[in-house]
């Protein structure tokens, strides 16, 4: 195992003081593991919580600040926080107007997040990001996981509660954006999770795993090596099945799995637009890049958004986060 660290045990610890050093303008809980927006509690904004395992950086520390998260618990690689992480961060952002927690569908972080919310007296909402359109049940969660959409409903919502949205409008948009959208990913390796110090599972150089989850867990199926062009097909029409896409415009986000170069996601970008234009799907705004990663892993994501005018104006709205950052 060739790593840029110093013991599998201090992983997440030493990351995190890294990211402390180089964004002054964000506050780290190191004793809980906590990434807050420096200026959290924000009097009268909605809070937003989010979190999960490491390793899937940016994902979701690189998303607190203005715009975005307030807050983001980090747990152990792969592994969810517990429940007094996600109560110090939402009474850590509890700024009279209620807190959002954002779940993505894990067996761990859903029943951790239902513990947390019970635990504090600040009212809480709570969604479950639920798009992976490549299994129905997994070893890490009943039901859909959540993946890709993830991101773009973190940026979305957060827009929504910078404007001074009330909690019960802000969780409304985000079950509207997660019931808007999908994704399907792909591996071309598999990662290595830092404690195992070996790959999670073998895949020969000739073949790849199609419908892959972010906890390096194998597919839906495993298929000789393709072309690009075949691959954004095998992950564009399981998504394009599940959901009518053609009746709005799109955003549309081809995510890096973490060891694939910028090169290779812009190239499959191409091939994903391509598709949509002949599927009569129109892109109104598009993101590249390895923005929910598995580590090491090679491989992609691509993620349908079905947007309307206040979705839009919402994703164009300034942000300013390590991971997301544009507008004034």
């Amino acid at each position: 195992m060739k790593k840029l660290i110093n013991d599998p045990d201090s992983v997440v610890a030493e990351a995190l003081r890294g990211m402390a050093l180089a964004h002054p303008e964000l506050r780290v809980d190191h004793e809980n593991r906590i990434v807050f927006r420096g200026d959290a509690p924000v009097r009268g904004k909605v809070g937003l919580v989010s979190g999960g395992g490491s390793g899937h950086e940016p994902m979701h520390g690189g998303f607190v600040g203005p715009g975005m998260l307030d807050a983001a618990c980090a747990g152990e690689v792969f592994t969810s926080p517990v429940p007094d992480q996600m109560v110090a961060a939402t009474q850590g952002v509890d700024g009279g107007a209620g807190v959002l927690h954002i779940v993505k569908n894990y067996t761990g972080d859903v029943m951790n997040f239902e513990m947390a919310a019970e635990l504090v007296e600040t009212e809480v909402a709570t969604v479950v990001v639920d798009d992976d359109v490549a299994v129905q049940d997994s070893l890490y969660t009943a039901g859909r996981r959540g993946v890709g959409t993830t991101v773009l409903l973190e940026k979305i919502v957060g827009a929504a509660a910078e404007q001074g949205r009330p909690l019960a409008e802000v969780a409304d948009l985000a079950r509207k954006v997660n019931d808007r959208g999908r994704s399907m990913g792909m591996a071309l390796t598999s990662c290595t999770v830092p404690a195992a110090g070996q790959p999670t599972f073998d895949l020969p150089e000739d073949e790849m795993e199609i419908g892959i989850g972010i906890h390096g867990e194998p597919g839906r199926r495993r298929v000789p090596l393709a072309p690009a062009r075949e691959i954004a097909e095998m992950l564009v029409e399981p998504v394009l099945s599940d959901l009518d896409f053609t009746s709005a415009p799109v955003i549309c986000f081809v995510n890096g799995m973490g060891a694939s170069p910028l090169l290779e996601l812009y190239l499959m970008y191409g091939e994903v637009a391509a598709l949509l234009e002949k599927a009569g799907v129109r892109v109104a705004r598009s993101l590249v890049g390895p923005y929910i990663t598995s580590l090491d892993m090679a491989g992609c994501s691509v993620t349908l958004l079905r947007a309307d005018d206040d979705l839009l104006a919402l994703w164009d709205a300034p942000v300013r986060t390590p991971g997301l950052r544009w507008g004034a």
